[in-house]
């Protein structure tokens, strides 16, 4: 069964954005053709489920901010959950920390919008 899904707790860069595309491929990697654990909660505006992935007992979520590859999501003043994470990531120059300052998905979307627009069946597709 295939449904569009969120990772709970972070924030990756957008695929046309600098390193989305690093970014999708190492979730890939890290998921394709595996066993998963998934458990959804919550469901953001658009209706995705806001998942806890796992494989074999590690949190994607964690991984793919320990590999550097998405944000710990901020709220306020908190740095996120995976907070640890990122600033080990960070210390290391690993992936998208390894530019001097790499830009926030959300400071990205405000600048430029979505990558993806609709069809008229509602299906998403690149712009």
């Amino acid at each position: 069964m295939s449904r569009k899904l969120r990772l709970q707790g972070v924030d990756a860069p957008e695929i046309c954005q600098r390193g989305g595309v690093a970014a999708r491929d190492t979730l890939r990697a890290l998921v394709e053709q595996r066993t998963l654990k998934v458990q959804v909660k919550y469901l953001d505006d658009y209706g995705r489920g806001l998942a806890r992935i796992e494989v074999d007992g590690q949190d994607v979520a964690a991984v793919m901010v320990q590999r550097g590859q998405a944000w710990s999501n901020r709220w306020r003043r908190s740095l996120g959950p995976y907070a640890v994470e990122e600033a080990a990531a960070r210390q290391a120059k690993a992936g998208l920390f390894a530019e001097p300052d790499p830009e926030l998905p959300r400071a990205f979307r405000q600048r430029n919008g979505s990558c993806y627009t609709t069809d008229e069946k509602g299906a998403f597709r690149l712009k």
